[in-house]
């Protein structure tokens, strides 16, 4: 029989038996993941808040094109905006994306580096 990992409070405070709805959400979200130039984007907004011109000198992408996933990401729900002056700084939506995106690039640097994984 398959061994069952406990999940600590944090992460199972909203898990339910995913229903259709859950599952094409999820799936959404993944997909949305799914693209190197938008990962990495969510990678650095989930160290802060920044604006276009930062994110796209530190993906190394032109600044249409990160504004273009941008657009994509805030309508897809996943990054927020907020405005000061002529300037638009965007940020992740919550923690729990947050969170995904850091432990998803956690278990690459691990599959990458060689490391062995743990919980």
């Amino acid at each position: 029989m398959p061994q069952r990992h406990a999940l600590s409070p944090a992460a199972s405070a909203h898990l339910r038996t995913p229903d259709s709805a859950r599952l094409a959400e999820a799936t959404g979200v993944f997909a949305m993941l799914s693209d190197a130039t938008r990962l990495h984007v969510l990678w650095l907004l989930a160290q802060g808040e920044s604006d276009v011109g930062s994110l796209a000198e530190q993906c190394e992408a032109s600044r249409t094109a990160v504004s273009q996933h941008l657009a994509k990401l805030r309508l897809a729900g996943l990054v927020d905006t907020r405005r000061e002056g002529r300037h638009i700084y965007y940020r992740l939506s919550d923690g729990h994306l947050r969170r995904l995106v850091v432990e998803a690039l956690s278990h690459a640097d691990h599959r990458v580096s060689g490391q062995a994984p743990h919980d």
